[in-house]
């Protein structure tokens, strides 16, 4: 994320007045100098979403997880801000689309059969399988499944951000970056998830690897990812599709464990 001005600590007296005073006026003003953050991270988002959904909308969800944010924070730490804020946004942002329900059931399905299908066909070959074998599976020539992927693609931006459980609102990237304390058992089940994320990015392929790490760790958006690459936007849109339905098997696993202990 580009650098921009201002910081907890250039903006010590807004905080102080508002989180030690409550002062609304100081707390109205922190938000209006954090507003880009929301700009930045709706633009990003937005990128291969469906036309049919509002930029107006992801903003609006933007700024109610800016407002958590603020509410929230502990300036006293020290801490970066904008990287706290920059995830309360996005994920109040793809809270939204989930509760709009925003992609039709057809990709949904289409997007669980090709899940599946790499679930099976990876643990029956222990390898990463080709997209002609994936082809094979699913009945459909390589074009065919070129055009599962790509329509699969707007739902695939959200997936890491799913949470591990529905009523919880911890997600799976989420353990890959949080460092807070937390009870025993909560370390064990982080432990296995990240062994079981671990071991899936293992299996994706180098190109799917970069476009992962590009993405989720550089924060490049898929157009910048795609000209890193020198590929098209959409054939990196279609390695992420793989490389996050290949994730998501691996982790499925992972997930039936949990809710057996429960």
């Amino acid at each position: 994320m580009n650098e921009r001005k201002g910081s907890p600590l250039s903006y010590a007296d807004l905080w102080e007045r508002w989180k030690e005073k409550g002062d609304l006026e100081a707390k109205k003003e922190i938000i209006e100098k954090y507003l880009n953050i929301v700009d930045y991270v709706a633009g990003r988002l937005a990128v291969g979403l469906p036309k049919n959904v509002s930029k107006d909308d992801l903003f609006s969800n933007g700024v109610m997880g800016l407002i958590d944010a603020v509410e929230k924070f502990d300036y006293k730490r020290g801490l970066q801000f904008e990287t706290y804020a920059s995830w309360r946004v996005r994920g109040s942002i793809l809270d939204g689309l989930r509760q709009g329900d925003w992609v039709p059931r057809s990709v949904r399905e289409k997007a669980k059969r090709i899940e599946e299908g790499y679930q099976q066909l990876e643990q029956q070959y222990l390898r990463s399988v080709t997209d002609s074998e994936m082809s094979s599976y699913l009945n459909v020539s390589e074009k065919e499944f070129q055009h599962m992927l790509q329509e699969v693609a707007v739902m695939t931006l959200c997936s890491l951000e799913d949470p591990i459980r529905e009523e919880e609102s911890e997600t799976r990237l989420s353990v890959l970056v949080d460092d807070k304390a937390k009870n025993p058992d909560h370390k064990v089940q982080e432990f296995y998830l990240h062994e079981s994320l671990t071991k899936g990015i293992e299996k994706l392929t180098e190109k799917e690897r970069t476009v992962v790490s590009l993405l989720y760790y550089e924060d490049l958006s898929l157009s910048e990812i795609a000209e890193v690459m020198s590929l098209s936007p959409s054939r990196i849109s279609q390695l992420h599709s793989k490389a996050i339905l290949r994730l998501r098997g691996s982790l499925e696993k992972h997930r039936s464990l949990l809710m057996q202990e429960d």
